[in-house]
């Protein structure tokens, strides 16, 4: 969430930061909200200021013998009008916080400007696009013949985007997750958290899925309890309403959960396969650091995320997401794309976001300076690090056998106790 006094100080950035991201929110509906409460607060003023006269000299006249119904009623309808602006006061405050709570981030300078997806930059690519002697298969129907992905179980007992893993295709995904907690643990210094999988409104609001993308979640009916959509969530409000020291900073956490998502809007995408599912898995990195820090440890969490596919030998390429396609909360992201051969397009697997102090502010997490009175917002930032069952099609597509067996990257091997295979 952006701050009220800046937005007040600020409206043509925010205007304009609006209409880059092409974003329908009115900045003059905010500003004739904020001209009424000022209205109305001085209007308030004056009117108890006068009401405060008029009780003064009932008392006085009342001693005196005087006559006091005019009085009476005057600060009877002084009171009414009071109560009815008072009222107004609070719908025209909820109308001032709604449009701060729905207000984005405002995008990093260095963002590309650009409608939607199609005007992102690509920033690198990394390795070769493989080369098959066949026609390759997409990863659907090669689970499908190894009998390692069963779609039409996991529809009966559940629905449409679900999937049941079984052998081989269960514990790929275990071995996946295992590896990528060791490599960011071991080698890139991050703590391990597992956090709890439901959290609360006021959890979900800290990290900007409350309530702009409410349609998105799964609530537990009649509970304050929401399911994740993203290990993000939990793990960032972990410092919720925390003050920490200058010196704890950067602090790295990284956790592995299961996700769960309605994909509002998303009817007709990705209806085959395992890309979009209502459940998923995934290896997530969140950071807290300092405003002055927070830029250069984006550059590190891209290419803390970037080594897992380096690792698996995953051809890949990494774009920045312009203004138009930025997410709600983030001030610049990257977007790590890997490649389906199968299918024969790149498809995202990992976002690597800075968020500066928009979530800090919601959440309220804060840091203290050495020798500095007050306190200041930490950056918050967090990556895939990586979406497991899209790491799983990768590897299908890529590794195809024209048998129809999939080779598994020899970094993951000993994770399945040295198998090179999948096999029928």
């Amino acid at each position: 969430m952006l701050d009220l006094r800046f937005v007040r100080r600020n409206l043509e950035i925010i205007a304009t930061s609006l209409k880059k991201r092409g974003s329908d929110l009115n900045v003059n509906e905010f500003l004739q909200l904020d001209q009424r409460r000022r209205e109305i607060l001085a209007k308030v003023e004056t009117l108890r200021a006068k009401r405060n006269r008029v009780t003064s000299e009932i008392p006085q006249k009342k001693h005196a013998h005087e006559d006091i119904t005019s009085l009476l009623q005057e600060a009877k309808t002084l009171s009414r009008q009071i109560e009815a602006l008072d009222k107004e006061l609070k719908e025209v405050e909820r109308g001032i916080y709604d449009f701060l709570v729905n207000l984005p981030n405002i995008p990093h300078p260095s963002v590309p400007i650009g409608k939607d997806e199609t005007e992102n930059v690509v920033v690198k690519f990394w390795g070769e696009k493989p080369i098959f002697s066949f026609s390759p298969k997409p990863h659907w129907e090669i689970g499908e013949k190894l009998n390692i992905l069963d779609f039409k179980r996991a529809a009966k007992i559940s629905g449409s985007r679900f999937a049941v893993y079984r052998g081989g295709g269960a514990a790929l995904e275990r071995a996946l997750i295992n590896f990528m907690l060791d490599l960011h643990v071991q080698e890139h210094g991050y703590i391990e958290i597992f956090p709890p999988f439901l959290v609360n409104e006021k959890t979900m609001f800290g990290t900007g899925q409350l309530p702009k993308f409410k349609e998105d979640l799964f609530k537990i009916e009649g509970e304050d309890y929401y399911l994740i959509p993203t290990a993000e969530v939990p793990v960032t409000n972990l410092h919720q309403d925390e003050i920490l020291q200058e010196a704890q900073l950067p602090i790295k956490y990284v956790a592995y959960s299961a996700c769960f998502r309605a994909e509002a809007g998303s009817y007709g995408r990705d209806v085959r396969g395992i890309v979009r599912q209502h459940q998923f898995n995934k290896v997530e990195l969140v950071e807290f650091t300092t405003p002055e820090t927070s830029y250069q440890e984006l550059e590190v969490l891209l290419n803390h995320a970037e080594e897992v596919l380096k690792r698996l030998g995953l051809h890949y390429r990494v774009v920045e997401l312009c203004t138009g396609d930025l997410g709600f909360a983030a001030a610049k992201t990257y977007d790590i794309e890997v490649w389906f051969p199968g299918q024969g397009i790149y498809k995202e697997i990992s976002s690597c976001s800075n968020f500066e102090d928009f979530q800090a502010r919601r959440a309220n997490i804060r840091y203290r300076c050495k020798g500095v009175k007050g306190t200041r917002l930490v950056h918050t930032l967090n990556a895939s690090g990586l979406a497991i069952g899209r790491t799983v099609v990768a590897i299908l597509e890529t590794y195809q056998q024209p048998d129809g067996s999939v080779l598994i990257p020899p970094v993951l091997r000993p994770y399945l106790s040295g198998k090179e295979k999948i096999k029928g």
